[in-house]
């Protein structure tokens, strides 16, 4: 996948990923490369700068991001954990009784099988799974 800057004739710049380049040229002669703004098909590539790190740049930029992400997840743990009330393994059916009006409505988290999962959304009850990093990570 290759990410391109784009720019139509009215000056609208904007972002596009393709399969390749050959991918973009063969959609862009063919008219089907429009503007999200304004549907113009009249579009060419934009000036851009390349995201090129080396050896040890890369590993340190790499390891910053991840660490960062790390945080970012820490982070949410704590939110929730402030926010919401755990009820374990009884997530499922916790959550079936808030939507059903059968218990009261308040923000809960614990922990579902996939299958589980699976079912509240078939049932047209809203859950997100989260990444649960341990405490001393």
């Amino acid at each position: 996948m290759i990410a391109f800057d784009l720019k139509c004739d009215d000056g609208h710049e904007f972002e596009a990923w393709f399969r390749d380049g050959s991918a973009y040229d063969s959609l862009r002669k063919v008219r089907r490369v429009t503007c999200p703004e304004c549907g113009s098909a009249k579009v060419e590539k934009a000036l851009m700068t390349p995201n090129v790190t080396a050896g040890r740049d890369r590993d340190q930029t790499q390891r910053q991001v991840a660490q960062q992400a790390r945080q970012h997840l820490q982070n949410l743990r704590t939110f929730i954990e402030k926010n919401a009330d755990n009820v374990g393994d009884g997530f499922a059916e916790e959550a079936r009784k808030i939507h059903y009006g059968e218990a009261d409505a308040r923000n809960i988290y614990g922990s579902a099988t996939t299958e589980e999962s699976t079912e509240l959304t078939e049932e047209g009850i809203e859950v997100q799974k989260v990444p649960w990093l341990p405490r001393d990570s």
